[in-house]
């Protein structure tokens, strides 16, 4: 019989090419691995790892049974998760995933809120792009994910949560007064500045700005500078080297800088929508509900 035993060092396997590194992440020692991956192998009556010196690299069979393994790891999991969570919400282990243009913003509101409510929960924070943290939920490595919506899969669910508006980060010395609001027209999109490829404010914001394009001959793309935070981008407009959107919910922190005024943006104002995203098949709803609950009391 395959144990899971066996599923996880076959995942962590593929994971990380090498039986040294493997056996590291799964706490045991590489013989024991190693043995316990050989005797998968004889259980089953294929190969599922190609050994080659200092690295290993799964066969087309094994990596099939690795990804079917997972979902056998990830319903054990969830089998715990039912047992254990079903009569108290938010107690034991959540590990919970967050995007980078939220976390900085978010977690200071809802983490005291959470101490306090929940004192039985221990939290496990992942910040990361939204393509990772889909892949880690639909993994098991994640139980959700506060992502902005909506997300098309249908291995997943979300709960939206709130509506975040945009506004328009300039510097200080932008002629515009405090009151106006800005078309996406007028904005000088060869001055935008924007995060790297992968985040998903970076999409929004394109598909904000092409609004303005639309029957135009060409479009002037804005600057790309390669940082994974919006703080970083809000110290370049600071500094005078551009402008960019940033969500409602960083302007109480980004505004504290008197080098930066942000305005609003005309009706319809655009937007992103919050939500919890978690596997379908996922037992623990009434915790995911019970976070929501919190999230959306924080951001009143």
């Amino acid at each position: 019989m395959v144990t899971l035993r066996q599923l996880r060092y076959l995942s962590a396997l593929a994971k990380h090419g090498h039986f040294g590194r493997a056996a590291e992440a799964c706490a045991v020692t590489q013989p024991a691995l190693s043995m316990q991956i050989s005797d998968l192998e004889r259980r089953l009556g294929v190969k599922v790892v190609e050994r080659r010196p200092g690295e290993v690299l799964l066969t087309d069979v094994g990596r099939e049974i690795a990804r079917r393994g997972e979902e056998v790891l990830t319903a054990s999991r969830d089998l715990v998760d039912f047992a254990r969570h079903r009569n108290k919400p938010l107690t034991g282990r959540l590990t919970l995933g967050v995007i980078p243009s939220l976390a900085p913003y978010l977690l200071p509101k809802i983490l005291p809120a959470l101490q306090r409510q929940y004192p039985e929960l221990r939290l496990e924070l992942r910040e990361s792009q939204t393509r990772q943290l889909v892949g880690d939920i639909k993994g098991g490595v994640l139980d959700a994910a506060l992502l902005a919506l909506p997300l098309e899969d249908g291995e997943l669910d979300a709960l939206e949560l709130f509506e975040d508006l945009f506004l328009l980060a300039v510097p200080a010395d932008d002629p515009r007064p405090d009151t106006a609001r800005v078309a996406a027209r007028d904005i000088d999109q060869s001055r935008l500045i924007l995060l790297e490829d992968g985040h998903c404010l970076r999409d929004q914001a394109l598909a904000f700005c092409a609004t303005a394009r639309r029957g135009r001959q060409q479009a002037t793309a804005g600057m790309t500078f390669g940082a994974s935070s919006l703080s970083t981008v809000m110290q370049m407009v600071a500094s005078g080297y551009g402008l960019t959107l940033i969500p409602q919910i960083a302007a109480e922190v980004e505004r504290r800088d008197s080098r930066v005024r942000l305005l609003r943006l005309k009706d319809p104002q655009p937007g992103r929508r919050i939500g919890l995203v978690f596997r379908t098949t996922s037992p623990r709803k009434a915790d995911f509900k019970a976070l929501g609950e919190v999230v959306k009391e924080s951001v009143g």
